[in-house]
């Protein structure tokens, strides 16, 4: 992702040392909103962790159930007070767009090794695209970015991550 300049934010969490990764052993749905929650309180707790990628690579592994579970998450966030506060992104080594092939490249803009959660601040989300010019660029710059590289490259460097 950074390497790539596929977000143009997370360069600075990284060199900030911002970014907390969790791998959580989580081998349920119920296990997992439970480590989310718990992920939240530590950002609560936190705020100089500016996100987090709760890892799960033993829950959730099919992409199709994984989506539908996103609906929980926000249900989590609306329960907990939390919308608006945080955000989560997702990330699944199946990853694929609505109208798109499973192998259309454009899919390797969220494809990670393993399912993942990235949890944002809302706050700090806002300020970094305010600071950004031509925000709305972002995913087609992706699309583009990913073309040249091929889809070859991207398996390639998927597969290397793992």
């Amino acid at each position: 992702m950074v390497g790539l300049q596929l977000c143009p934010f997370a360069e600075q969490v990284v060199r900030d040392k911002s970014l907390r990764y969790r791998i959580t052993e989580a081998a349920t749905d119920s296990a997992l909103l439970m480590a989310l929650n718990d992920e939240f309180n530590y950002l609560d707790q936190n705020p100089l962790v500016a996100t987090t990628l709760l890892i799960h690579p033993h829950v959730l592994t099919d992409f199709y159930i994984y989506n539908q579970f996103l609906d929980l998450v926000d249900l989590l966030l609306e329960q907990l007070d939390k919308t608006g506060v945080y955000q989560v992104a997702s990330f699944h080594p199946d990853y694929q767009y609505a109208g798109t092939q499973p192998a259309d490249i454009e899919n390797f803009r969220n494809k990670s090794p393993y399912p993942m959660l990235h949890i944002l601040r809302e706050e700090s989300l806002e300020q970094a695209i305010n600071a950004f010019p031509s925000v709305e660029e972002i995913p087609s710059t992706n699309i583009k970015r990913l073309q040249a590289l091929g889809l070859n490259k991207m398996q390639s460097l998927l597969k290397d991550c793992g």
